[in-house]
């Protein structure tokens, strides 16, 4: 990349003065807003995986250097990354490989979540296309839908969050956007206005694409900023959902889905002393077994965690429940 190089100097240095200000463990209320533009190369400018300054930490950001990530990984977390974020103190507890490149799946789920709730309008009626029911993939997940069902934009995607329906996310994009290209494009210019620049999505659901790409670190700017929106956090804290619409035949219908994080269904048991309110999964071949999570200790302290790139799903379980274990030993004043 070929930047003006007093420009990235001054950009630089202003990003040092900030990690002398700021960071994790610093309250809220003493963190500093501030901005560094940084220029865009092409669509996907850091294939490197080289961690580059934010370009914008807002109020209550935890700011962690890259050599300021857990300096030995815990024997048993050996997913390929892995965060876990008092974002209550802003403080960081454990943290490997979080500006490394990964595949998402569907936690992609949660940037469209961020840009539904920014441009859309939840009272919405949203008509299914052909292009939305009609994945062919082989074992993409779907909710079902047909082309003609006519269904409200916050059933809509209480369905895609919940059971991580894929032809609901195209059906979402093109209501917001008029085209998945298009709503990928707002996707990651959204990421780059959170600071999010590791990252490039090509599609609203997370099927596999090459370019489609994140890190651990951006998830946790997208959560941090989704925990704020009442909605989002009643949404996701669902283990079921049933969705009532209409087809194209003006019938009533309704389809039933059930969560797919074990936590809320019962299947998995979370440290003690700590409340899941909710998450998104993401499985695929590539993206192997991954889940970012929010949850609840004690003093009412909130965190965010994310595991991405698991051998199995019993496997992410292990991990995460490892993870709330720091929560779960969190000395919070």
């Amino acid at each position: 990349m070929n930047f003006n190089s007093n420009r990235i100097g001054r950009c630089m240095a202003a990003f040092f003065l900030c990690l002398l200000l700021t960071g994790c463990g610093t309250k809220k209320n003493e963190l500093l807003n501030y901005r560094v533009d940084i220029p865009e190369v092409g669509e996907s400018p850091f294939e490197d995986n080289a961690a580059v300054t934010q370009n914008y930490l807002s109020d209550g950001i935890c700011v962690i250097e890259e050599t300021g990530q857990t300096k030995k990984q815990d024997s048993i977390m050996d997913a390929k990354a892995s965060i876990m974020i008092n974002d209550t103190d802003s403080k960081m507890l454990y943290s490997h490989n979080i500006y490394k490149k990964i595949y998402p799946a569907s936690i992609t789920k949660i940037v469209t979540a961020l840009v539904v709730f920014k441009y859309g309008n939840l009272e919405d009626k949203v008509t299914i296309s052909y292009n939305a029911s009609h994945i062919t993939e082989y074992g993409a997940k779907l909710c079902g839908f047909e082309e003609g069902d006519k269904i409200i934009l916050r059933d809509l995607l209480s369905s895609f969050l919940v059971h991580s329906g894929n032809d609901a996310g195209i059906a979402i994009a093109e209501h917001i956007s008029g085209s998945e290209k298009a709503f990928a494009k707002l996707m990651n210019r959204e990421m780059k206005n959170l600071g999010a620049v590791h990252s490039h999505f090509v599609n609203s659901h997370g099927l596999h694409h090459k370019k489609h790409y994140t890190t651990a670190y951006d998830l946790y700017l997208v959560f941090h900023e989704l925990a704020k929106n009442q909605t989002f956090l009643d949404i996701i804290n669902q283990p079921s959902y049933t969705a009532k619409f209409k087809g194209k035949n003006k019938k009533k219908k309704q389809l039933y889905f059930t969560s797919t994080d074990r936590y809320l269904i019962g299947k998995a048991k979370a440290p003690e002393g700590i409340t899941i309110i909710g998450g998104k999964t993401g499985t695929t071949l590539k993206a192997g077994s991954c889940l970012i999570l929010y949850s609840q200790g004690k003093n009412d302290t909130h965190y965010i965690s994310a595991v991405l790139k698991a051998e199995s799903g019993d496997d992410l379980y292990v991990q995460m429940n490892h993870l709330l274990e720091y929560a779960q030993n969190d000395n919070t004043e």
